[in-house]
């Protein structure tokens, strides 16, 4: 069975003024794609991510099952030496990504919320996998240790490769009003390794030693979505705000995105505060009052996308609908769409190898995968 989504445009103002002459007619935009929605895999418990090996497809839910599923195959359940997760708020199985080179290496990459043994929570931990068949998997190397964790609240977690071995992990700030500004953690920030896990020296902090090495940026609440632009270097970061302003940012080498909610934990602050650092870096778009929750991030690619081709495709988890923007030559940001599923929370969106959009739900019952694809 597939549903047709509902799309909300975001359209200018018409001005027609009656005594000015007429101005030559335009060229009528091309029509928008129409869409199907199917479910690829139904009766998950919030599955955060997916992946693909080639033509396989990894997904896991956050409580710690991993899945594989090639072509129109049942999903199987992945076997792999997991640690204990500490699964609470947004704890768990998070980010996955498959290696550039997965093709012939087998290699991908999990971000997890990790418990110490007798349950309490110990750190948030990025680890490399080899996938030895469609349903095994053996652990290659804890690639990042140490990640604050606190109660699970802010975990963040998102990876994303920008170059064959370079891998950037968006990290939450734990709800620890002091992380985003300290280069010694390593929450709220966006983080850089190469993909065995040796630390870049050209990353921006590298001569201060310590966990400052691994910082790419900082000054973050809540990472929650990291997309490279097709045939650029150019990452685009996805944030939770606090009751306002939901960000979306373009990553920067070095720089301070401005979030400090001291003394505690003060969510009344600005999000991108200017006043207490003058040269934080804006966001190109903020949701304003209140916000949608956005999640993952992913850019539409091919012609079979039509004007919405080059996009960047947000996930609402709070406003249970994916958001599409186009994105100028110099980076602005403008919103044109939201396409509407009517599948609840939407934690994950990511292109597929076939070009279609796939979407993850996060209701907690009954959430799935979906395929949204080119009718």
């Amino acid at each position: 069975m597939s549903i047709a989504p509902r799309l909300r445009l975001v359209l200018p103002a018409l001005l027609l003024a009656l005594v000015v002459p007429a101005a030559a007619p335009t060229p009528a935009a091309a029509a928008e794609p129409a869409y199907t929605v199917t479910p690829v895999v139904e009766g998950l418990s919030i599955p955060w991510d997916v992946t693909w090996a080639g033509d396989l497809m990894l997904f896991g839910e956050r409580a710690g099952t991993l899945w594989s599923k090639r072509g129109d195959q049942p999903a199987q359940q992945v076997t792999l030496p997991l640690p204990p997760l500490y699964v609470h708020s947004e704890g768990g199985l998070l980010g996955l990504v498959a290696d550039p080179a997965v093709a012939d290496n087998g290699f991908f990459y999990s971000c997890m919320s990790v418990a110490n043994p007798s349950g309490s929570a110990k750190d948030v931990e990025v680890w490399k996998w080899h996938l030895t068949s469609d349903t095994t998997a053996e652990k290659v190397a804890v690639l990042v240790d140490g990640i604050p964790i606190g109660s699970g609240r802010h975990n963040g977690c998102r990876l994303v490769f920008r170059s064959a071995q370079m891998l950037y992990i968006g990290t939450g700030d734990a709800a620890k009003g002091t992380n985003p500004q300290n280069l010694k953690s390593l929450g709220g920030k966006v983080l850089r390794v190469h993909s065995d896990g040796t630390i870049p020296t050209s990353n921006p902090f590298y001569r201060k030693g310590g966990n400052a090495r691994y910082v790419f940026n900082y000054g973050h609440r809540n990472v929650q979505g990291l997309a490279l632009r097709p045939g650029t270097t150019d990452l685009w970061q996805v944030e939770h705000g606090t009751n306002r302003d939901d960000e979306i940012n373009f990553v920067l080498k070095g720089r301070n995105y401005g979030w400090a909610p001291t003394p505690g934990y003060n969510e009344n602050r600005s999000m991108t505060d200017t006043k207490r650092f003058p040269h934080a870096v804006k966001a190109k778009w903020r949701s304003g009052h209140p916000t949608v929750a956005t999640s993952g991030a992913t850019f539409l690619s091919g012609p079979q996308w039509g004007d919405w081709d080059g996009h960047l495709a947000v996930a609402e988890l709070k406003g249970s609908g994916i958001l599409l923007f186009r994105v100028s030559a110099s980076n602005k940001l403008t919103k044109v769409a939201e396409i509407v599923t009517d599948h609840g929370r939407i934690r994950s969106v990511h292109q597929g190898p076939d070009g279609a959009l796939y979407f993850t739900t996060s209701n907690g019952t009954n959430d799935g995968v979906y395929r949204l694809a080119v009718k």
